[in-house]
């Protein structure tokens, strides 16, 4: 039998090393001459490879597309599995203080290395600078047009990734499969006409990002760049509003609250305190409420205070705008900046034309999809990388039946 994986990432990889065995012939079809290349640049070159292991009903809510029905498929496989799965090939996974977790070589030339290893171990046959450029099924085989040739199989597993164009699906229109619009998830936002980007570099660990005139909101590090605001809690919000957001064509207004410990009034008061013990300090000079200094003196400049002024010269109105400065930061957004390396999308494949028991298509016999070719997306923290192994898994095992 011979079975067939478009796509040399992690998903396409992980449901060819399921998909070998005694007499069943694998091929992976790679249209660029690298192979997991998203698996090498990601977490900065550590390979964020899964998330601490947590209950399912809690593991679903970090898919702001795909949340139902990839709770069928993380009860075939889930982080547990992965973890086991690696560690049991010798690749030490640890975890870190947000639950991420990485190999504890901290390369993802590790996770490389041993799913290379595996599919040579298993004679999985890989042909790389090999685009499909159509798919034809063919009496319940597949014939592919590729750059190489004419290539029939008996399965077809499809795990080509997210893309951020439809165009780049036009391959699989013979299949006819729906296939939703592309959007970016997963981006920083763009603040051009903000000063706050003067103070690139500068982050806090526990910061509230809202967007404004809606419900979302996501708390975490937060980060300021030469374009705007970055962090895992910009990015975890922008992939809950990837629609929204782009339905507004980037343009909105974000607030944040600096220190997520503390509301408006706990500010309020907390400074208040701070004047009456200690009237005489410097305000600029000493920064409350484990703010960076100079994010501090960016927000008393913001809040109309003097250089030299004191603790205990400040008014009414000094005071409240200080406090919305720190509890309710208005930022002009305009625009974003994804990142290519690790481009996540929303959109792809429909999932109500996928089993997801198997991964099969509800409208071809013996094809699969994996990864994020399907509408799934995940946010930071290993969430996607967890959503290529689960779901390469099971269309790996489905197409040995």
């Amino acid at each position: 039998m011979k079975i067939g994986i478009i796509g040399g990432g992690a998903a396409g990889f992980f449901a060819a090393i399921h998909a070998a065995g005694p007499g069943r012939e694998v091929t992976i079809f790679e249209k660029s001459p690298k192979l997991l290349s998203k698996v090498k640049v990601s977490g900065g070159g550590r390979c964020n490879v899964t998330h601490r292991p947590m209950e399912i009903s809690k593991l679903i809510k970090n898919y702001p597309r795909g949340e139902k029905f990839l709770k069928k498929v993380f009860h075939k496989f889930k982080s547990e599995d992965t973890i086991n799965w690696f560690e049991s090939r010798g690749v030490a996974l640890k975890i870190e203080a947000d639950g991420r977790m990485f190999p504890v070589s901290d390369s993802s030339q590790s996770i490389i290395d041993v799913l290379l290893k595996e599919a040579q171990k298993l004679n999985i046959s890989i042909r790389k600078s090999c685009a499909i450029k159509s798919i034809h099924p063919v009496s319940n085989q597949y014939k592919l047009e590729t750059d190489a040739g004419v290539f029939v199989v008996d399965k077809l597993i499809i795990a080509t990734g997210g893309h951020p164009k439809l165009d780049s699906y036009s391959f699989l229109k013979n299949l006819n499969h729906s296939v939703l619009d592309p959007i970016p998830s997963l981006f920083t936002f763009n603040t051009p006409k903000e000063s706050l980007r003067e103070l690139m570099g500068l982050s806090v660990v526990d910061g509230i990002v809202k967007i404004q005139g809606t419900k979302m909101t996501y708390r975490g590090p937060v980060l300021v760049t030469h374009w705007g605001v970055s962090g895992p809690a910009v990015l975890k919000l922008s992939a809950f509003g990837a629609q929204w957001l782009k339905d507004q064509n980037y343009a909105a207004t974000a607030l944040i609250n600096w220190n997520g410990a503390y509301g408006e009034e706990e500010f309020s008061s907390h400074l208040k305190n701070y004047m009456l013990a200690h009237p005489n300090r410097k305000v600029r000079g000493n920064s409350l409420f484990e703010i960076p200094s100079r994010l501090w003196e960016h927000f008393c400049s913001r809040s109309g205070i003097e250089k030299e002024q004191l603790y205990g010269t400040l008014s009414k109105k000094q005071i409240n705008k200080l406090v919305q400065n720190l509890f309710c930061y208005n930022l002009s957004v305009e625009g974003k900046t994804t990142f290519k390396e690790e481009f996540v999308t929303a959109g792809g494949i429909a999932l109500n034309e996928v089993n997801p028991e198997t991964l099969e298509s509800k409208f071809h016999p013996n094809l699969y999809f994996a990864g994020e070719v399907l509408n799934i997306d995940g946010i930071t923290g290993g969430f996607n990388f967890q959503a290529a192994w689960s779901t390469g898994f099971l269309a790996g095992i489905a197409s040995t039946k």
